[in-house]
């Protein structure tokens, strides 16, 4: 029988990119020791738990998903007391720990690939995903399949004369949970941390699992080939109920996995109680309003937005659990993706986004950074970036790439990774306080403009970060965000968004301008009450009532109304 509280449903979870968050020992990477300074801080924002993304022994070929030793840390992080000691900190605050469990790959450095690579009678042989080419000698990839970064999924091993699968980096070869044996292994490491006190797990990529028998040639779809065979694959269910029969079932912790394409349909598979797999899972629908073929940028679209959010609203509701999010490592930063040319209203527009999706029914998760408004770095060349996806893309183009290059670079100035990756900008002080050595990546310069941690914690109510804790503070313990039914109004509005949270006779009215100018606002006949009260405000709480006919450029509010 299941144990589980269901904490998460109470929570807001802290995202930290420990590489990017704090350098405790000066050598421009952060690190734990960095985290444990910070961690009175991260307990004044009032979060419930941290999302640490990985820290595990690798050879950091892609920042860190590529693991070598999942029972240590990676020496640039420090050492496992360290660990122990940052996690004892975090539980003495009351904040619990997630951490990322990075099970469809690991690195080529992995013993268990070392071992695997030594021949195809080695025990270890079968826990990876080995093939014949095709051709008269096999030296043709056993399918089309393409890597996530660009070009083949497959790697040619000239001493076994075979391929093996690698859906991510060369470096990151494909786990065969097939193998009961890895399905074993994983259980044995999830129970390691959640013994040393882990409270629950970030499932990357889980979606990619289970493999079709066979492995067949895919289909062309979104700049990627093979997806309909490993994504959702025929065993998936299977393998996560086991895995939280065996382990997950036994611990009060969560899960919450990685689903790029989910449908509510699918997404209930996972997460339906009933079922005992995953607790929630991050769908991406919402982070696509601004993009053609979820790559390519495009204006963003409000109206899309509001329809992706009302959809997993109600189609989630009394049966699974949201994951609310705007930014994370993977992602550009929210500001100005979502709210255009913001001006000298950074900070009205910042406050609005944090209104816009706190109030929504799931749990909601703050990367760093997003508490202070931190933006996109103004990079001006494809040498200023770090992430590998970088590196294969230009490398996949071959020839072609210098002619490529300023498409390439248009593309992501907006869509970058490495916009989320940049260092947390703690002060106006050299390298934003983040560290005394330079940075393993580039500082965004404007932390010299207020856009820090200490000069926002001075200002008082009006800054970005304290407003963030004041909307945490009315959302914790709130029956009405945790329960209520929604409903959007003004659906067809491309500028306002207008939604209501009802329970038990109380409703919770949220409405957003995300337009940088002044735009007209009717409250909606459809909603009644005989008392309103004025809980959030991002211009000062200089409004009563919320039938006013003009709402300010990004201004936000929230009232109780009964």
């Amino acid at each position: 029988m299941s144990i589980r509280t269901r904490w998460y449903k109470d929570a807001v979870i802290y995202q930290i990119y420990p590489r990017s968050f704090c350098d405790g020992n000066g050598d421009g990477i952060g690190d734990i020791k960095g985290i444990i300074s910070k961690l009175d801080y991260i307990a004044s924002l009032g979060v419930n738990a941290v999302w640490l993304s990985p820290c595990y022994k690798s050879p950091n070929d892609d920042n860190g998903y590529d693991i070598s030793d999942y029972r240590d840390i990676m020496d640039e992080f420090g050492t496992l007391d360290d660990w122990k000691e940052m996690v004892k900190g975090m539980h003495a605050r009351g904040i619990k720990l997630i951490m990322d469990l990075v099970v469809n790959h690991t690195s080529d450095e992995h013993e268990w690939f070392k071992e695997a690579k030594k021949g195809k009678d080695n025990p270890f042989r079968d826990y990876y995903i080995w093939r014949k080419g095709r051709g008269k000698n096999g030296k043709k990839p056993p399918n089309n399949w393409t890597s996530r970064f660009g070009g083949t999924a497959w790697e040619y091993d000239e001493a076994s004369e075979e391929w093996y699968l690698h859906l991510f980096t060369k470096k990151q070869p494909d786990l065969n949970w097939d193998n009961p044996k890895v399905r074993k292994e994983v259980g044995d490491l999830v129970k390691y941390w959640l013994d040393l006190g882990v409270d629950g797990f970030r499932c990357d990529v889980i979606t990619y699992i289970s493999k079709v028998e066979g492995l067949p040639s895919g289909k062309f779809a979104l700049g990627a080939v093979g997806d309909e065979n490993f994504t959702h694959g025929p065993n998936i269910h299977q393998y996560l109920h086991e895995l939280n029969q065996n382990v997950l079932s036994k611990y009060d912790c969560m899960t919450v996995g990685e689903a790029a394409g989910v449908t509510i349909e699918q997404g209930l598979l996972y997460t339906a109680e009933d079922r005992d797999e995953l607790d929630t899972v991050f769908m991406f629908e919402h982070v696509e309003a601004d993009t053609y073929f979820r790559l390519l940028p495009r204006k963003f679209d409000l109206r899309k937005l509001k329809r992706i959010q009302a959809k997993w609203q109600n189609g989630l509701r009394g049966r699974g659990w949201n994951s609310l999010y705007y930014e994370n490592h993977d992602q550009p930063r929210s500001l100005p993706r979502f709210t255009g040319d913001f001006g000298e209203l950074r900070a009205q527009s910042a406050k609005m986004l944090a209104v816009s999706y706190q109030f929504l029914q799931g749990t909601p998760y703050v990367y760093q950074g997003q508490e202070i408004g931190m933006s996109n770095y103004p990079f001006k060349s494809l040498d200023e970036m770090r992430d590998v996806m970088v590196s294969y893309v230009r490398g996949a183009l071959g020839k072609f790439e210098p002619i490529m290059r300023p498409l390439i670079l248009k593309v992501l100035k907006k869509r970058a990774r490495d916009h989320a990756r940049t260092p947390m900008q703690w002060a106006n002080a050299k390298n934003a306080g983040f560290s005394t050595a330079e940075p393993w990546i580039a500082v965004n310069p404007n932390y010299q403009f207020g856009i820090n941690v200490k000069e926002q914690n001075a200002e008082g109510a009006d800054s970005i970060l304290n407003f963030y804790r004041q909307v945490i503070a009315y959302r914790k313990d709130n029956d009405i965000v945790k329960l209520g039914a929604y409903q959007d109004y003004l659906m067809k509005s491309k500028d306002i968004y207008c939604y209501e949270r009802a329970y038990r006779g109380e409703r919770i009215l949220v409405i957003c301008n995300f337009k940088n100018k002044e735009v007209k606002f009717k409250m909606p006949n459809a909603i009644p009450f005989n008392s309103v009260e004025l809980k959030l405000h991002n211009y000062g709480y200089d409004r009563k009532q919320p039938e006013t006919t003009m709402l300010r450029p990004y201004e936000a509010m929230v009232f109780l109304l009964k």
